[in-house]
Order: C-alpha cells, then sequence, then structure tokens
C-alpha cells in the first residue's frame, strides 16, 4: 500500500522517493499514458525530465513502461518543463512524461501528463490513464516493443520561438546586469544561455543541474535571501529565480529587494498588452489566488480579466476559451497563447526584461506606481471537514463575494481570502490578500479560528 504522501491528480502524480515513488509505479503509470497514446492512434510519447538526483532512474522506469506497450519514446533529457510541452507538439506526439515534483522538497518526485496539444491533460484523459494504470495495460510482444531517440535540440527550438516574440535589439541596447538562482534545478543552461543571447552580463549563483538544491525550491521571497544579496553585491538591474523545473519565475529589484511572485505575471501582462494594437479585444486570464496586482496591471490597458480554478490545465482551458491574449498563474507562471498555453519561466525572463528596456523603468519604479496589496499564506494539515469550514466563513463574511469553483473564495474590492485543499501535498491552504498585511492576516486568522 502506498503512504498518505502520494498525491494522484487530474494530470499525473506525485510522492516522496523510495517510500510511496517506486521505479515500478512509475512504469505503471508511464505505461497506462503509452497505451491511451496508442489508444488514439498516436504511440509516440515524448520524455523530458528536471534535475532532481531521482530524476534518471524514474526516467529509466518510464522510458520502460512506454516501451512495454508499444509507444516510441522520444527523449529530450534534463530540460524545463515548458521544453517538453512544447517538443510534444513539435513532433505531433501522442502525449508527453515530465519527471519533475517542481517546487516541492528534494525527497519527492513526480510524473506530469501532458496530452497532445501540449497541454497537461485535463480531468477526463488523467481518468482515462489512472483507470488503465487501475487495470494494467496490454503489453506488447517480442516484435511489438517501442525504440528510442534522443531529441538534443529542443531548448534550443524553444529559446528560438521565445526570441521571435520579442524586441531582442531593445534589450540588448539596455545592457542589463540579470542577478540569477536557478536552485540547482534544470534552469542554469537554459536561462544563461537565454541571457546571454539578449546581451545581458550574468550574476549566478546555484546554476549547476546536479538536483542538489541548497535551500527550500520553491523561489518565494523568504528562500531568496542570497539572490538578494547577489542583487545588491553585483549591481544588477533585476534578479531572477526559477524553480526547479522552470515554469515559475519569481523577481527581486534592483535594490535587492524581493517582490513577490504575482509581479512576475503582472509585468508580463504589462509586457504584452502596451504591445498590443490599441483597439483590440483583449482578455487575461488567472487563477483564483492571484494577486489583484494582476487585476490592475490588465485595467489600466481595458482588458477584460478573467479567474479561473486553480492548475495550470484550468487555466489553460479559461485561456481557450475566452481567446486570451495572456494568462497565468500568480505562482511565477507566466502562459502567453501565442507561444503555447503552458508556464514558461524563459518567456517570462524575455517578457520582463523588454518592458523594462522599451519603457526605461526599473522594477521597483513599476512597482511603486501600481496599487500595492499583501498577500499572506498559511497552510494547515488536512483533516477538517471543508464543507463545514466554508459554510461557516461564507455566514462569518456574508458580504463576501463568494467562489465555490475551487474550494472557497470570498472576495470584496480591494481584498480576498481563499481556501482549498492542496492538490500537491495532503495539506489545506489559506491565502489572502489586502492593502495591509495585518488585514489579510486577520482574514486567514478567522479562517484557522473557524477550523
Amino acid at each position: 500500500m502506498t503512504s498518505s504522501t502520494l498525491m494522484v491528480s487530474v494530470s499525473g502524480m506525485r510522492g516522496i522517493v523510495g517510500t510511496d515513488l517506486t521505479p515500478e509505479l512509475v512504469a505503471r503509470y508511464a505505461a497506462a499514458l503509452g497505451a491511451w497514446a496508442v489508444g488514439r492512434g498516436q504511440p509516440v510519447v515524448v520524455v523530458g525530465r528536471d534535475a532532481r538526483t531521482s530524476g534518471a532512474m524514474f526516467a529509466q522506469a518510464a522510458i520502460a513502461g512506454l516501451n512495454s506497450v508499444g509507444v516510441n519514446v522520444i527523449d529530450v533529457g534534463v530540460v524545463p518543463t515548458p521544453t517538453v510541452q512544447l517538443a510534444v507538439e513539435h513532433h505531433h506526439a501522442g502525449a508527453g512524461l515530465i519527471i519533475t515534483a517542481s517546487h516541492n522538497p528534494v525527497q519527492w518526485n513526480a510524473l506530469k501528463f501532458v496530452g497532445p496539444d501540449g497541454i497537461f491533460l485535463d480531468a477526463a484523459a488523467g481518468a482515462a490513464v489512472r483507470a488503465l494504470a487501475d487495470e494494467g495495460p496490454s503489453r506488447a510482444g517480442w516484435d511489438g516493443i517501442g525504440s528510442v531517440r534522443r531529441d538534443d535540440q529542443a531548448v534550443d527550438r524553444h529559446l528560438e520561438a521565445v526570441y521571435r516574440l520579442v524586441d531582442v535589439d531593445a534589450i540588448r541596447a539596455r545592457r542589463f546586469v540579470v542577478a540569477l538562482d536557478c536552485v540547482r534545478g534544470a534552469g542554469g543552461p537554459v536561462i544563461t544561455k537565454l541571457l546571454e543571447h539578449l546581451g545581458c552580463r550574468v550574476a549566478g549563483i546555484h546554476l549547476e543541474p546536479d538536483g542538489r538544491f541548497p535551500r527550500e525550491p520553491e523561489p518565494l521571497p523568504e528562500n531568496l535571501g542570497e539572490l538578494c544579496q547577489l542583487v545588491r553585491d553585483s549591481g544588477a538591474d533585476i534578479g531572477l529565480a526559477v524553480d526547479p523545473d522552470v515554469d515559475r519565475l519569481a523577481l527581486v529589484d534592483e535594490h535587492g529587494r524581493a517582490i513577490g511572485e504575482d509581479y512576475t505575471l503582472a509585468f508580463a501582462v504589462r509586457a504584452v498588452l502596451s504591445r498590443a494594437r490599441r483597439g483590440d479585444p483583449a482578455t487575461v486570464v488567472a487563477n483564483l489566488s492571484t494577486s489583484l496586482v494582476v487585476e490592475d496591471a490588465a485595467a489600466a490597458f481595458g482588458a477584460k480579466f478573467v479567474r479561473a480554478a486553480v492548475g495550470e490545465a484550468n487555466v489553460a482551458e479559461a485561456i481557450k476559451t475566452e481567446g486570451a491574449l495572456i494568462g497565468g498563474e500568480g505562482n511565477g507562471g507566466v502562459i502567453l497563447p501565442s507561444l503555447h498555453i503552458g508556464r514558461d519561466a524563459p518567456l517570462g525572463v524575455a517578457l520582463i526584461l523588454q518592458y523594462l528596456a522599451v519603457e526605461g523603468t526599473t522594477p521597483s519604479q513599476v512597482v511603486a506606481g501600481a496599487p500595492r496589496y499583501r498577500i499572506v499564506k498559511a497552510k494547515s494539515p488536512r483533516g477538517a471537514n471543508l464543507e463545514v469550514l466554508y459554510r461557516g466563513l461564507v455566514e462569518r463574511f456574508h458580504d463576501g463575494q463568494v467562489d465555490r469553483r475551487d474550494g472557497l473564495r470570498l472576495g470584496w474590492r480591494d481584498r480576498w481570502v481563499h481556501v482549498r485543499p492542496s492538490g500537491t501535498e495532503p495539506i489545506i491552504r489559506y491565502i489572502a490578500e489586502a492593502p495591509t498585511e495585518e488585514a489579510a492576516r486577520a482574514l486567514i486568522a478567522t479562517c484557522q479560528e473557524l477550523v
């Protein structure tokens, strides 16, 4: 029996290496994903991974599982998650399998399932793959085993696509000095290459992709002390931090102050909308836990703002439905549909540098020019009756706008609180935003009192 830390979601699964995530389990679920692709007449699957020490072992297990159901594997190696998504589209593959636990601590790893459109599997497809894993997919005989081939050009194709979407000459003319922290994940070689192409001088720490994280890997302000000091020591124009699989980006301003992941998407929204044709209708999509700074950025350009349930697959679906120009998540995930519908840190880097270059501004000036809010996050072990909690909160905050699409979100003009079960850990998450930290903490305190 697997332990309680094994988390199975719509588009994959994650757990602690050696405790509940084992090569046998990885091979079984990979075979199920492969059988799903074969059943759709697309027996090709792209496999990629982040730099975690368990990644090579799980990649071998996954490839064996895929080959066992007759799938031909295209192995792109240690690359960013968005690079794998783009490779799925490039090769017209039936699916993609990404071995990464994203921002989770080093003892975790995970499988992320991607559909043929390069987007994480939706609920129906995810359920079909889980059913195949439970049943045990049919295996190929000696003459039907799949093949394996390498694709070493996936990162270069990804970066070339990013360059085509930004004003490379304008960025180069600014001659940015950039401080960079890639937490020894997959991002070091990729983001360094991107920045050097854009004419930046890079001062870096933790760029070696060996998966031995020197700090907590989530790029939250409290984990970026070294990067903040590096910005000050190097005189950098901006500090950049990515998570281990390079789909999330966090910023540090030129004074060495971490400014929070929500500003990543707000900066990117400004970058895209400032270059959109005047008068054209534009829509921006973000999830229910994204800061009001993103909504304000959209409003500054007259764009429609739409919120979706938390989770990249949910945001991606809303982006498609709304025909959005840009979207993403407040955790530093930028999605530009003209590239692909997936969070993409290299893209976020390029868009933000372009905005600073073209506008002739600095990160601190952009932050100072917009309304300020404070976000507070907390968590508790899962165990409470959530429906009872939700009812109690609606009664307590009877004047709040209620949204039950993903847990419970209560919103007011200048503040909100969101309570939901985590999809990646066995916990309840509480997120609140208000003009002051005290007001945001008061919202969370009320939630926790009711628990």
